[in-house]
């Protein structure tokens, strides 16, 4: 039986953020149900930017996933019960070029309102309007304890996405 969901007001979001995000992980996905890729993802954040309720998150231009980040409008960020740790180790770990994640990991695309993809297993799902992108410039770096995340040179680029829905299991 499929899950079915609700919308609530990102206000009524009831996680502490910190571990959602942070010890959680989420998957970022961007693309229409007809073509799209996802990825997992523990760094970003939720707040309120430019009198909108956004979400910001960091995406390196060397994933498939910002192809289609780069693309679309719309992204969502999808969040999931601890049973599903081991789906969202294989979609941090496997690039969507090599793998098809749906198929290997038996997720269910669900179309959201804003035409982006979520997954039928959420447990929250956000949707966002992408209204920023910047490139990570490793000059603007004051603490030099952060370029030891980048060996490779490989920054992020940022997205920030207005919350346009939330959704939660009825």
């Amino acid at each position: 039986m499929p899950r079915k969901f609700k919308s609530i007001e990102p206000s009524a979001i009831v996680d502490n953020t910190f571990k959602l995000i942070g010890a959680d992980w989420m998957l970022i996905t961007a693309g229409t149900i007809s073509s799209f890729n996802t990825m997992t993802a523990n760094w970003g954040g939720l707040g309120f930017l430019w009198d909108k309720n956004v979400c910001f998150c960091f995406v390196r231009p060397i994933r498939y996933t910002d192809h289609f980040m780069e693309k679309a409008e719309n992204f969502t960020l999808s969040f999931f019960e601890e049973q599903y740790r081991e789906i969202l180790q294989f979609c941090g770990t496997y690039s969507g070029l090599d793998v098809n994640k749906v198929e290997k990991t038996g997720l269910i695309p669900v179309s959201a309102e804003s035409g982006g993809v979520y997954f039928e297993q959420s447990r929250l799902v956000i949707e966002c309007r992408k209204i920023y992108s910047q490139e990570m410039d490793p000059e603007r770096f004051l603490a030099p304890y952060i370029a030891s995340f980048y060996p490779d040179k490989s920054y992020h680029r940022i997205y920030v996405g207005e919350i346009v829905n939330c959704l939660v299991e009825k």
